[in-house]
């Protein structure tokens, strides 16, 4: 642990009141203060406690060496770092420099540093950006048929979550992305709050949750709506399976894309959501007001204990993403502008394309006739009997936009969680800091973006084989499986948003949850409850039942017995655990290695 040691800490972290601006120069955020119009970084100035001693500035040159063999250190490693941003991550042990000196030469405890900026991204995201990118990630249509399974009850429990869940959700995650908006978002969060294996961890989660369900879900219910609306793929046939593989991997090249070109992607994907959502539900209340609204009659709005058990997990599954877009926090042009904007608006409309879809398809749909897999297209097939012989063409092109919606759903989620699972790799997290590399020309993490579409494409492949071809049973396991990876991860992300509230009051945070302290406190503790009563849930259904007195038929609900399903689901999540120790564990132990050597090298 030499010299040369410390200066690769130095050169790998920054602190979060300095950021960089165009030419990669260092620019020091002011401690308190209104943000300027324009622009998400004041203009540089000195500044007094946020100003490293004998430290290296972010984006900018190193601090001057006491030596030659520490200034030897630095331009060594400076050149690969430009096309390798993971070579300049610090080694084990150095996460973490809460050092600062002022002019006065007093030391203060307090200062934060995070992983280092990514060379070669480019500020491209404006406001409209992040909260397209949000509708598109957040906004579910696999989902919304199976809400809707849940009956009138549905209605009302989204209503209650919107309300109960997704404002205080909304209102911490706001504050937090203003306040820390480097890339990486949730990663450098918990990894601040809580340390590197435990950010490793729940990134591993956050991230496997999206191949995993854009191979076994996401394609499954597009491949069932081109087969019936669009062009005929049959069941287990090789058009079937080539139509499976061109949509993983079309998600996958629009996540390889550079942000600023992709970005519009997935802008057109939450426009063709909105826009096929929106014609749905008028047609569903002009067929209402030609035919009645026959569904409504044997449907009942009375909420239950039963109800709400099976709704709660998919209802949150549904609702969280919302800081997705964090994860490309150094590619935003104005993030401590622009980020609680984007989250409030896009919040907004996930509940109104939740709210009134879910009521169109039960007030048209008789009752029992809704599935998950096909809920939506299903009920589409039977309102748009009002336009006549205009039904085929019509039902086609909101087919197609239901796709379309569908894939960039899968890239939305691709280009955050990747970004996210890169920067955990990157900084020496995750089997090989190649693995976060960031491709020069592109902005993007090229590879890791490969290792999503190859998992994603296994899983699609296993689970073909496994139900032979039977969407709908695929559809049901491998949902509750998303669901548990995704909600786990939350167990540690919201957590992290509290603890960085309480240790860090020094950071500055252009928006504030109201009521300050007490306000942020209480509504991160009430999204952290729904987030574990969810994670039950989707890890034991039927405990609470049994607990309440509440009948509760396991195999009749699931088709399989609890056996089967504990083995399924749990073994998934100790799989994962294994893989998330196994990748950390072989990078330390890389970076100890490589330690070793420096220190055995003779001086010169």
């Amino acid at each position: 642990m030499g010299d040369a040691r410390r200066e690769d800490a130095v050169r790998s972290r920054r602190p979060v009141h300095e950021a960089t601006d165009a030419g990669g120069r260092a620019v020091a955020l002011r401690p308190t203060g209104p943000l300027p119009a324009r622009a998400d970084i004041p203009a540089p100035r000195p500044a007094r406690s946020f100003r490293p001693t004998g430290r290296a500035r972010a984006g900018g040159e190193p601090a001057r060496a006491g030596t030659a063999a520490r200034a030897a250190a630095v331009a060594a490693g400076a050149d690969a770092a430009r096309c390798d941003p993971s070579r300049a991550r610090p080694p084990e042990g150095s996460a973490t420099d809460r050092t600062v000196r002022d002019r006065t030469g007093h030391e203060e405890d307090h200062a934060v540093s995070v992983p280092a900026p990514v060379p070669h991204l480019q500020r491209s995201l404006r406001r409209f950006d992040i909260m397209a990118m949000g509708v598109a990630a957040v906004i579910s249509f696999d989902v919304i048929g199976q809400i809707a399974t849940g009956g009138g009850q549905a209605v009302v429990w989204i209503a209650v979550i919107a309300v109960a869940f997704l404002v205080p959700y909304a209102l911490v995650f706001a504050e937090t992305g203003a306040a820390f908006p480097q890339e990486g978002g949730p990663y450098v969060w918990v990894e601040v709050a809580f340390g590197r294996p435990a950010a490793v961890l729940t990134t591993m989660f956050y991230w496997v949750t999206n191949p995993v369900w854009l191979g076994g879900s996401l394609v499954f219910v597009a491949a069932g709506a081109w087969d019936g609306f669009v062009l005929s793929l049959g069941s287990g046939t090789v058009a079937d399976y080539a139509f499976k593989l061109v949509f993983i991997w079309a998600a996958i090249l629009t996540a390889v894309v550079s942000l600023r070109r992709g970005k519009w992607i997935t802008t057109a994907g939450a426009g063709a959501k909105v826009l096929a959502l929106a014609l749905f539900t008028g047609t569903a209340v002009a067929y209402g007001i030609q035919h009645g609204f026959r569904g409504l009659q044997g449907t009942g709005f009375s909420p239950t204990g039963v109800g709400f058990l099976a709704l709660v997990p998919v209802l949150l599954f549904a609702f969280v993403g919302f800081e997705a877009p964090n994860a490309a926090g150094d590619e935003m042009i104005a993030p401590q502008r622009d980020v609680p904007v984007a989250i409030g608006v896009s919040g907004a409309i996930a509940t109104c394309c939740y709210l009134l879809p879910v009521l169109a398809i039960l007030s048209a749909a008789p009752p029992g006739r809704v599935t998950g897999v096909g809920g939506f297209m299903d009920a589409a097939r039977l309102v748009f009997g009002i336009y006549g012989d205009r039904r085929g063409p019509l039902l086609t092109f909101v087919a197609v936009l239901f796709v379309v919606a569908l894939l960039t759903q899968g890239s939305a989620w691709m280009i955050v969680a990747d970004r996210m699972q890169a920067m955990a790799a990157a900084d020496g997290g995750f089997f090989s800091r190649g693995l976060g590399a960031f491709h020069p020309r592109l902005g993007t993490p090229v590879r890791m973006n490969l290792l999503s579409g190859v998992t994603a494409t296994v899983f699609m492949a296993a689970a073909m084989h496994l139900a032979r071809g039977d969407a709908s049973a695929v559809f049901a396991v491998v949902l509750t499986v998303a669901i548990t990876t995704l909600l786990l991860s939350y167990l540690a992300v919201v957590p992290s948003l509290l603890a960085l509230r309480l240790r860090h009051r020094e950071v500055p945070r252009p928006y504030r949850v109201p009521f300050g302290t007490l306000g942020f406190t209480v509504a991160t503790l009430l999204v952290f409850a729904w987030i574990v009563l969810g994670s039950w849930v989707a890890l034991f259904p039927g405990t609470l039942e049994q607990l309440f007195g509440i009948p509760y038929d396991f195999r009749a609900v699931w088709g399989v017995s609890r056996l089967t399903f504990e083995a399924f689901t749990l073994g998934t999540v100790v799989l994962l655990l294994v893989i998330a120790a196994a990748g950390y564990l072989t990078q330390r132990m890389r970076t100890q290695s490589q330690d070793d050597e420096r220190e055995a090298r003779p001086a010169r």
